[in-house]
């Protein structure tokens, strides 16, 4: 059976993908599917630098706004998500395209990853679901940190479901849910291109900053207090960079000038953990963006990916 066509684009935080998306997928008959863990949750639109409807230019995008902030949304329920929108744009003839720069998701999407092939142990499991209700959340999730603590770090305390299947999976194996997937031998699911965009660290860290100083002034403050004041907490959306930081100045926990630096450096980091995370999971074709600063660089650098996306994936384009 001949595997759908997809597109991923992905990249570390302020590289450019949001406005170089949409201008690829009017090229070449797409539609995108956000590949944010954070872009999912209702009323999260600045911190999670998500795309404004003006800014789509008539581009259909998937996987927005599709949970409430206190709703937990594990990897698993992601990739179920995103496969089935990857047949449905295919079977309306359009091109599906991710977007987005959540490593382990896409990994999760676009590789054949199991997440309920490792046994299961019911009497376990049932004993930790009991644990968890007498002794709160926090209790199961300290057991997780003890024996796998790159998933802990990973799973919110309030992500229940996905703390005790990550402990069970442990329990019935002896080996974490990363030292499984490490083991597997992945089958690429699609027929894909899959493009990387990075840029000059010094040149993306001043972007980042830049990018910080303008959620500021397009109102992120008020939109992490309004979260704050509605009492959403503890849970797992609060964890995305951006709320996490304004939620501990809320808090009156740091003053509003070292909450911004935190917000910026924190924002530096993640963008060198995704591209780390990009380089060493994934096969990836990359493409410098260092030198797209003005809009004739970007219809040339436009030029190049949609050729090379044409030729991985023998399509014709708009253009």
């Amino acid at each position: 059976m001949e595997k759908e066509k997809l597109v991923v684009l992905i990249g570390p935080t302020a590289v450019g993908k949001t406005k170089l998306s949409v201008e690829l997928a009017k090229r070449l008959n797409g539609e995108i599917i956000s590949g944010d863990s954070m872009q999912i949750y209702k009323g999260m639109d600045i911190g999670t630098a998500k795309i404004k409807p003006d800014e789509m230019e008539g581009i259909p995008h998937h996987l927005i706004d599709i949970k409430d902030p206190m709703e937990p949304f594990s990897v698993a329920e992601f990739q179920e998500l995103v496969r089935e929108k990857i047949t449905e744009i295919t079977l309306r003839g359009k091109l599906p395209m991710i977007v987005g720069g959540t490593g382990l998701y896409i990994q999760s999407v676009i590789y054949d990853y199991h997440f309920s092939d490792a046994p299961s142990d019911e009497a376990f499991r049932l004993m930790l679901e009991k644990k968890a209700e007498a002794e709160g959340n926090e209790s199961v999730h300290l057991e997780l940190c003890k024996i796998d603590p790159v998933s802990a770090e990973r799973i919110h305390p309030n992500n229940v479901r996905r703390v005790i299947r990550a402990l069970e999976v442990f329990h019935c194996t002896g080996k974490t849910i990363n030292e499984l997937q490490e083991n597997q031998k992945p089958e690429l699911m699609y027929n894909a291109a899959v493009i990387g965009l990075t840029m000059d660290r010094e040149i993306l860290y001043q972007r980042i900053n830049t990018r910080v100083d303008l959620m500021i002034n397009e109102g992120l403050l008020a939109e992490v207090e309004r979260l704050f004041n509605e009492g959403i907490k503890d849970c797992q959306s609060i964890q995305a960079i951006g709320y996490k930081e304004l939620y501990e100045y809320f808090s009156h926990s740091i003053s509003l000038e070292e909450t911004i630096s935190q917000l910026k450096q924190n924002s530096r980091r993640y963008a060198k953990r995704q591209l780390t995370w990009f380089r060493n999971k994934m096969n990836v074709d990359w493409f410098d963006m260092s030198d797209v600063v003005n809009t004739g660089m970007l219809e040339k650098k436009l030029a190049e990916i949609s050729t090379h996306i044409e030729g991985k994936l023998q399509i014709k384009s708009n253009t």
